[in-house]
């Protein structure tokens, strides 16, 4: 597969990695200096990946989109502002773009595993629902992608919990800690996802880009929830011929 990753930073640079390993033909860009990528930058890739910048997701698949390039995965968080712009373009492209605050399988699962947690929690008295999280000084979003989503999850599992309030870190280098609790006067249940490096989001942008050119997918954007259905959903077995 022909892979252009528009962002040569630290999740880019991790998702170029891991698609090198597995025989992907990787095209890293930086970041141009005229804030906008030359066409020819993407001519002939498959599938365009943006770990790039918030402020950058919207012009980059506008670019690859121009170019020809109809599947993209969008591992940036931070853009939301310019989440219309970006769906019509990729509409009016006849594109197919997987989009999610956090491109980990594992987190994915994780997010599922929340949502029935503040259901079961919500039917019970007493438990309050609380969210923290724990990134690298250096991330610039606050809260994370993911903790907004978790947040958006507990509230649509657990309608009463209209002043949940996310505790926010940036200190040193962590990759990514989340911690979604329910406390009560006699307890407290905590599930917690700790991200150790960028491998795991790097697989998961490689599993949505698998994900994209499996078939064909309606223009749009996508949430990551139809790539981890696919592993999820059971398969039928083999058949194995008579002998």
């Amino acid at each position: 597969m022909d892979i252009a990753i528009c962002g040569n930073g630290r999740l880019g640079g991790a998702i170029a990695t891991a698609a090198e390993r597995r025989g992907d033909s990787v095209r890293l860009l930086g970041r141009p200096a005229t804030g906008r990528h030359r066409l020819e930058a993407f001519a002939g890739s498959a599938v365009v990946i943006d770990a790039s910048r918030a402020d950058a997701v919207a012009a980059n698949l506008g670019a690859a989109a121009q170019a020809g390039v109809r599947r993209f995965v969008v591992a940036t968080t931070g853009w939301e502002a310019d989440r219309s712009q970006v769906q019509a373009a990729v509409e009016r492209a006849g594109a197919a773009a997987i989009v999610a605050p956090n491109l980990s399988l594992g987190a994915a699962a994780f997010m599922r595993l929340v949502s029935s947690a503040a259901a079961a929690f919500g039917a019970l008295p007493g438990f309050d629902p609380f969210l923290w999280e724990w990134h690298r000084r250096g991330k610039a979003d606050r809260p994370s992608g993911t903790a907004r989503e978790l947040a958006r999850r507990i509230a649509a599992a657990n309608p009463a919990a209209t002043d949940l309030e996310i505790a926010v870190i940036r200190a040193g280098e962590s990759p990514g800690t989340h911690v979604v609790g329910f406390d009560a006067a006699g307890e407290t249940i905590e599930l917690r996802l700790t991200g150790r490096d960028r491998s795991a989001y790097a697989a998961g942008a490689l599993a949505a880009a698998d994900w994209l050119m499996a078939e064909p997918r309606p223009a749009g954007l996508h949430p990551f929830d139809h790539v981890v259905d696919a592993f999820l959903t059971p398969r039928p077995p083999a058949v194995r011929s008579a002998a």
